[in-house]
C-alpha cells in the first residue's frame, strides 16, 4: 500500500471497521466530511446527499457497519493527488447470517490533515441488496 495520504487514511478506515472502532471510525473524517455509501437516493440515504458531518457519520456506522461483519476484497487502489479510488467488492454478513457483496468504485479524499473529507461508494443497491 502506497504512503499517500489517501492511501493511509483508507488504511485507517479499514482498521477501524475490521476491529470495529467506531471512534476511530468517525475521527478518521474531518468534521464536515461526507459520506456516500451508495452514491445517490437509495434505501440507506433517500435523500442522496450523504451523511454529513461526525454525528450523521456515526448514526451511519450504527446503522450499516456494527450489526454486520464487513470484510473489504479490493482488487486494485489508484491513488491520484488526495485520493484513493479502489476496485472491488466490500461485504457485509448481516446479524441474520445473509452475506452480501457490494461490488463497486470506493473513492476516498482527504485533506491537508490527512482526515477522510469524503467517501463515494459507487455501487448498486438493488443488484446487492436484491431489491
Amino acid at each position: 500500500m502506497s504512503n499517500a495520504p489517501a492511501a493511509l487514511a483508507f488504511a485507517r478506515h479499514v482498521n477501524a471497521v475490521l476491529s470495529k472502532d467506531r471512534d476511530a471510525f468517525v475521527a478518521n473524517f474531518a468534521p464536515d466530511a461526507v459520506v456516500e455509501d451508495p452514491v445517490g437516493p437509495s434505501p440507506l440515504d433517500p435523500t442522496g446527499l450523504g451523511h454529513r458531518g461526525h454525528a450523521a457519520i456515526g448514526a451511519f456506522w450504527d446503522m450499516i457497519i456494527a450489526p454486520g461483519s464487513v470484510r473489504f476484497a479490493i482488487e486494485r487502489a489508484i491513488v491520484c493527488g488526495d485520493e484513493i479510488a479502489n476496485i472491488g467488492t466490500i461485504f457485509n454478513r448481516m446479524p441474520d447470517g445473509r452475506e452480501i457483496g457490494a461490488e463497486g468504485v470506493f473513492v476516498y479524499r482527504v485533506n491537508g490533515d490527512g482526515k477522510l473529507v469524503s467517501l463515494k461508494a459507487y455501487w448498486d443497491y438493488e443488484k446487492t441488496m436484491g431489491a
